[in-house]
């Protein structure tokens, strides 16, 4: 029994000096260094404790250092936790509490304020900074570069990723070694990634799109990966000529195509071109082909499932939708109340079904129960429509989730911080459509009788309780909230109205 994952995506890699990872002002990376590199980290996990099937969450800048530490807990059999670097310390303290980590990485900022959250759990807690120095990377040198892989099989969880649900909190999505292999060999077969491409990576590595979608496809097909800390238009107008594809968001897009410098010109020497974390309007899809000549290749895709569907490499990359089916990937639409499959051309509850399809959720049986049917399918809460020759197209969520930047963010959590501010009576929480963002959160608060609220008051606070991604972009101060008759928020009704 080998380690599924590790032995067949990472170190068929080993001796290949071959160029990995370029980083502007620091040196190239080749495979099989950054090997030697995982293997060093993969001691380090050891020596503090790491068991097959433990956690090792993680809440740092993007580095080098940290992907190498992605390889290190798979080649050491543990599970890999990312957490957005945004996350405030009482954040963070639910997703530690519930996963229950043996070691804990952080940017050494923030070691004073997670040491308490590391000892309630009886965690190690290691420091890795931007530059990649810290506690975690400390003497490494000394350690060897090779390391006995920990064998894991096909159904063993390689990565353990939290994700907004619709009552309570975040839930754990368990992604095993095959729901992780399979769809980056999917993945890079259907978008003919090979060792001859160099991607632009501009995401962040704290979730799917970043870690899972454009690294674990690098690593797949042995491919150069152009690594930034962030997304910067002057980086990225100087990447391009000497790269062939990238991986986005809508946001990515929009700003593109607000610089001059966008032209077929600068584009010439690119493959292809992905978006995909939140919806692509159809009026970028069309203004980025007319600036460049290349059609985006949207994708669909979701914490619980990875990729589902994409539009096609070869044919038509239709705007406003994201694609047919992946190969070995079933997508069914039901109608939401009873389940059965609906016609192409009506709107229903979006179902997936696959190898790439998670295990479950973290210790929350009968939440997995509920949206992981007997038959294998996973309801995704999403609204899709179905086109008579296999486009989908998502036109809603059954879930009220606010995507937002590609992030996630649940109305409630935010709801719920502004319903305890003095003086608020109630709030509703929502998503109008942004193309820069693709959703743009607003939200609508009713004041006491009798008391004035200020919005940069509003704002403040929950500047100081929540990640900066969940802040909403606006504040409505409303008389009342629009209800129907059975006393329920009309959510639509203010999307319409402050849309």
């Amino acid at each position: 029994m080998g380690n599924h994952l590790y032995d067949t995506l990472i170190s068929c890699h080993a001796g290949k000096q071959a160029t990995f990872l370029t980083r502007d002002g620091a040196p190239d990376l080749s495979f099989d260094a950054f090997l030697g590199l995982a293997a060093r980290l993969a001691h380090v996990l050891v020596v503090q404790g790491l068991t097959p099937g433990d956690r090792v969450v993680v809440q740092a800048a993007k580095s080098v250092e940290m992907v190498a530490l992605y390889a290190a807990t798979i080649q050491a059999g543990g599970v890999f936790l990312p957490l957005n670097t945004a996350y405030t310390r009482d954040e963070v303290a639910y997703f530690v509490g519930d996963a229950a980590p043996r070691v804990m990485v952080c940017d050494g900022g923030a070691q004073e304020a997670l040491t308490g959250l590391a000892q309630e759990v009886g965690a190690s807690l290691l420091t890795l900074n931007a530059d990649g120095s810290g506690s975690l990377t400390q003497g490494i040198e000394a350690l060897p570069a090779t390391f006995d892989t920990v064998p894991r099989g096909a159904e063993d969880l390689a990565g353990l990723l939290y994700t907004s649900g619709t009552t309570g909190r975040s839930k754990g999505a368990m992604m095993t070694h095959d729901n992780l292999l399979s769809n980056a060999r999917t993945l890079v077969a259907q978008w003919r990634i090979t060792d001859e491409d160099r991607l632009i990576h501009a995401l962040p590595i704290f979730h799917t799109h970043g870690l899972f979608v454009a690294m674990n496809t690098s690593l797949a097909a042995g491919a150069q990966v152009h690594f930034m800390p962030k997304f910067d238009l002057d980086a990225i107008f100087a990447a391009l000529p000497g790269a062939t594809t990238m991986m986005g968001v809508p946001t990515f897009y929009t700003r593109l195509l607000n610089d001059p410098r966008l032209t077929r010109a600068a584009t010439a020497n690119m493959r292809l071109f992905i978006s995909g974390s939140a919806p692509l309007l159809a009026e970028t899809h069309t203004a980025f082909t007319r600036a460049t000549g290349h059609h985006i290749l949207e994708r669909y895709g979701m914490t619980e499932t990875n990729m589902i569907t994409s539009n096609p490499y070869d044919g038509e990359r239709r705007a406003g939708t994201v694609g047919q089916p992946l190969d070995g990937v079933e997508v069914r639409l039901t109608d939401a109340e009873t389940g059965d499959e609906i016609a192409p051309g009506e709107v229903g509850m979006i179902e997936v079904r696959g190898p790439n399809v998670f295990k479950g959720y973290w210790q929350m049986p009968e939440k997995t129960a509920e949206e992981l049917r007997d038959s294998g399918f996973f309801i995704t809460g999403d609204l899709g429509q179905m086109s008579d020759d296999g486009y989908l197209s998502i036109v809603g969520r059954a879930k009220d989730l606010i995507i937002t930047g590609g992030y996630n963010v649940y109305p409630k959590e935010i709801e719920d911080v502004l319903n305890d501010i003095d003086g608020v009576t109630e709030s509703a929480v929502f998503g109008v459509a942004d193309a820069d963002f693709g959703e743009a959160i607003i939200a609508a608060v009713v004041p006491d009788p009798g008391v004035t609220l200020e919005p940069e008051a509003l704002a403040r606070v929950v500047a100081d309780r929540l990640a900066r991604f969940k802040h909403p972009r606006r504040y409505e101060i409303l008389a009342e909230l629009p209800r129907n008759t059975m006393g329920k928020v009309q959510k639509n009704i203010l999307r319409r109205t402050y849309g």
